[in-house]
């Protein structure tokens, strides 16, 4: 299939964009070639700098990978950005359930594989959250996103100790979409608020090495505003 010929407004741009139809369309399988630069721009008529250019933008964005002396090869027809937009358009119960999954597994490897300094990450987190809370151990009203900043870096503290570098991209992706929901919860009077005694919880089982105590705990920490949510979901 021909590819269409790019315009003259934001050539690059258009390339990228003309590619990554193609390639999520399948015009080339995962592991096959892609025609050279200079075939690609004969076909899009630009020149072969931007043909360059749109390549390593799909390069760093992972679908295509360059192999020097063999060409540009495809790593994947999926677009990583539309997926991580279709996860920040998520709801909360949406983003709830995917940290459940996530997370759960995180705290399970984290107890088998933690070292002192991701404990002492984690600690830190808690120790530094807990000097936003007011005397029931909730945040004032102008320290939301502070207070939420700490309980991000708690829970990516627990993913990063599961030294899986996989989950740690995953989870680095997803933590946007996480904090900013977390920041609506913890606005919402009708929301369950954090407690200080489930993140202990999770940490202590870390510490001590107890894989499904750690399991168990994050579970329990992350089902409250799930199921909180889920009420609320079917009140409408």
């Amino acid at each position: 299939m021909a590819l269409q010929a790019a315009g003259r407004q934001s050539l690059v741009d258009t390339v990228v964009e003309d590619l990554r139809s193609q390639l999520t369309a399948g015009e080339w399988p995962v592991g096959d070639r892609i025609p050279t630069e200079h075939a690609l721009a004969e076909q899009l008529q630009v020149g072969r700098n931007t043909v360059r250019e749109a390549i390593r933008v799909l390069v760093h964005a992972g679908m295509l990978r360059s192999r020097q002396g063999e060409g540009t090869f495809v790593v994947s027809t999926a677009d990583p950005g539309e997926i991580m937009r279709g996860i920040q358009r998520a709801g909360i119960r949406d983003v709830l359930e995917l940290r459940i999954a996530l997370e759960a597994e995180a705290a399970r490897l984290a107890a088998l594989r933690r070292e002192p300094a991701d404990l002492e990450r984690m600690q830190a987190a808690l120790d530094a959250q807990a000097e936003l809370a007011d005397a029931e151990g909730q945040p004032a009203a102008d320290s939301l996103e502070l207070y939420a900043d700490h309980d991000i870096a708690f829970h990516r503290a627990v993913v990063e100790a599961a030294h899986n570098t996989a989950l740690t991209a995953t989870y680095g992706w997803f933590s946007s979409s996480v904090r900013e929901a977390l920041v609506r919860a913890l606005d919402d009077h009708e929301m369950p608020k954090i407690l200080h005694d489930d993140h202990r919880a999770v940490l202590d089982a870390i510490a001590m090495g107890d894989p499904e105590g750690a399991e168990r705990a994050t579970r329990v920490l992350l089902e409250r505003p799930k199921r909180a949510v889920e009420a609320l979901l079917a009140a409408r």
